[in-house]
Formats: C-alpha cells, sequence, structure tokens
C-alpha cells in the first residue's frame, strides 16, 4: 500500500522521511513566556513538533504570539470544543490533535476540516484504550487492540467522508502488547502516518522501558513515522528519550551515542560516576560519534574497538584509546579534561 506523507510546519511525516521526535508541554498554554521558554528547551533537547493543550479561548488566542517566538511547529490539542478547533487554526497552529467524532455533531465537524483544508492543516486522530468509545467496551466480541483499530477507523471514515486526507493516527495505551498489536492490525489497512507511543507509561524507570520496547519494537519492523516517549517527568526528559531510541536502532545519526561496560571484580577506578560524568560532559555534543567509558584495559579497548573515543579505566589512572588504538594515560584526577580536548581538538 502506498504511503501518504504529510507536512507539520516544515517537518515530513510518512512515506519514509525521517522518524520525527514530537513531546508535548506541561505549562499552561496562555502563560505564554513559561511556555515559549519550554518549548525552546525541548527543541534545544532534540525536539521537532510540540504539543500544546488549548483548553479554553485563552489558550486558543496564545497561539499565534507563541508561533512568533518559537521555531518548530505546533500542535493544538483540542478535545469536545470545536470552536477552539476553529480558533486554534485561525491563529496558526500547525496541526490538531482532536477525534471527529467528539466535537460535536456533523456540521461542527464539517467547519474544522473545511478550515483545516483551507491552511492545509493536517489532524491526528488519537486513539487511547482508556477514553474509547462506551459502545466497544461493552462489545466482548473483540480483544482491545481490535477495539483501538475498530475507533480508529470509524474516526478516519467521517474525514474521508468529507474528502480531507491529511490524515496522522496513533493508537496508544498504557499496555504495551496491546499497544504493538494495535498498531500491526492498523498498518496494513491505513495509508496514513502513523504516530508512536505508550501513553501513561510511568516515571523514568518504568516509562523509558515500556515506550522502548512498544516505540523499538514498532520501529524495528518499519512501523511509525513518528513518536513521543510519555513520562511522568520533564517532558525535556522525554525528548531524551526518544532520541536515544532512534539512535539504538541508528536512526538517527546526530549527537553522541554512549556506551559503557557493566561493573565487575577487575574494575579499580569509579566507573559508575566516570560513565555519568562522561555522559554529561558531552551530552550536548551534536556530533555522530561513539563514546565509550570501560571499566579495566583489559577488555576494554578491544570490546569498544568500534567506537570513535573510549576510555579504560585502571589503578588510579585510565586509558584513552581511539577506535581501540591506544593514545594516551592520564591520572584518574585528569582523566576526563585529558579525554575532552583530545575529543573537541579533532573535532574542531
Amino acid at each position: 500500500m502506498d504511503k501518504i506523507q504529510i507536512k507539520i510546519g516544515d517537518v515530513k511525516i510518512g512515506a519514509r522521511a525521517p522518524i520525527s521526535v514530537q513531546s508535548m508541554t506541561n505549562t499552561q498554554t496562555d502563560d505564554i513566556k513559561k511556555t515559549v521558554l519550554q518549548i525552546k528547551e525541548l527543541q534545544n533537547a532534540g525536539c521537532e513538533i510540540v504539543r500544546l493543550a488549548v483548553l479554553n479561548m485563552n489558550c486558543a488566542k496564545a497561539l499565534l504570539e507563541i508561533k512568533k517566538q518559537v521555531e518548530i511547529p505546533i500542535v493544538a490539542d483540542i478535545h469536545f470544543d470545536y470552536r477552539l478547533a476553529l480558533e486554534a487554526i485561525k491563529q496558526g497552529a500547525d496541526a490538531l490533535r482532536l477525534n471527529p467524532g467528539n466535537i460535536g455533531g456533523t456540521e461542527h465537524v464539517k467547519l474544522v476540516v473545511n478550515a483545516a483544508k483551507k491552511e492545509k492543516i493536517p489532524i491526528r486522530i488519537g486513539i487511547n484504550s482508556g477514553s474509547l468509545e462506551k459502545y466497544l467496551y461493552a462489545d466482548n466480541s473483540m480483544n482491545m487492540p481490535d477495539k483501538m483499530v475498530k475507533s480508529a477507523l470509524d474516526h478516519i471514515k467521517i474525514l474521508e467522508d468529507m474528502d480531507f486526507n491529511l490524515i496522522k493516527v496513533s493508537l496508544k495505551s498504557s499496555n504495551v502488547m496491546n499497544m504493538i498489536e494495535a498498531y500491526r492490525k492498523i498498518y496494513n489497512i491505513i495509508p496514513y502516518p502513523l504516530h508512536l507511543g505508550v501513553t501513561e507509561a510511568g516515571t523514568m524507570r518504568m516509562g523509558i522501558i515500556k515506550s522502548s520496547v512498544g516505540i523499538g519494537s514498532l520501529l524495528s519492523e518499519g512501523i511509525g513515522d513518528t513518536i513521543r516517549v510519555s513520562l511522568t517527568e520533564n517532558p525535556v526528559e522525554e525528548v531524551h528519550a526518544a532520541v536515544d531510541i532512534l539512535r539504538a536502532l541508528d536512526l538517527r545519526k546526530t549527537g553522541v551515542n554512549f556506551i559503557s561496560c557493566p561493573t565487575c571484580g577487575r574494575c579499580k577506578i569509579n566507573l559508575i560516576e566516570l560513565a555519568h560524568k562522561v555522559e554529561n560532559r558531552f551530552k550536548n555534543l551534536n556530533k555522530p560519534i561513539t563514546i565509550a567509558t570501560m571499566g579495566c584495559p583489559v577488555n576494554g579497548p578491544n570490546e569498544a574497538k568500534d567506537a570513535d573515543y573510549g576510555i579504560a579505566g585502571a589503578i588510579g589512572e585510565g586509558y584513552i584509546f581511539k577506535k581501540g588504538e591506544f593514545i594516551l594515560k592520564a591520572s584518574e584526577d585528569k582523566l576526563l579534561d585529558e579525554f575532552e580536548k583530545i575529543i573537541l581538538s579533532d573535532l574542531k
């Protein structure tokens, strides 16, 4: 099936476009100063599309000023009130996130669709296993992934019947296996781009694990066009996690790929502390390189020979290597500074 490509702002989505990273602000949208500051922080972390909650008309009207001050596309998140969708379009939103069956009758949907069509603004249909239509919950003949797909198809049909195809679809669940199965089922049914995510994934530890399993599994199968890692954390952490998932799958080449070995009895350096320091020192280095932090000189350089740069710890000192080849020895207190000098000098 030929896939449709859409654009949110200048970001292409679908039909083999690069996988894009999304997040959502947790500020009050009508607090323009705080919202703009957070969007800029998200962009600096690698976010390419940001979603804003449009809870009322003040939030909708704030979008125009916010857009003037930021560089990445804005998606207006709308629930139930078609008037907020119309105002968001008027104020320059680059896309809408809404379910057309939940914003009123046919006439209201037509108003929104016609406005979106005129401005060439995509609509994301966002299905959540926790908020499906009542009749689907009552139907015991279908499992949850089938119910999610059915809900998505019903909403898609509303837009298609109005000759609208700038559509993106998500089928999120807090149950990772339901999420994976729902996306697999719909992938070969519709031509529209898919936005991947595990909803209500949790705090940092479990949220990243669930999202990595769910999103990573689908991306490895070629399913998915844009992603969000949902965390009960500062949304900047969502972006870091999403970018790292893409790097792990070789779907994103920018930024540093960090590798480090687990500790063992051979380790005579504070490897855990050193590995964290290395990541903090180079986390904002936007170069497609791999940096390794290894615990000992016995296996370290060889095990990390594919890394561009690496450290192997020893007793009170460490060895710096490039592509598995030793280049310098330094005392533990000077090791990281010497390491940084070498990397930054090479990358000038």
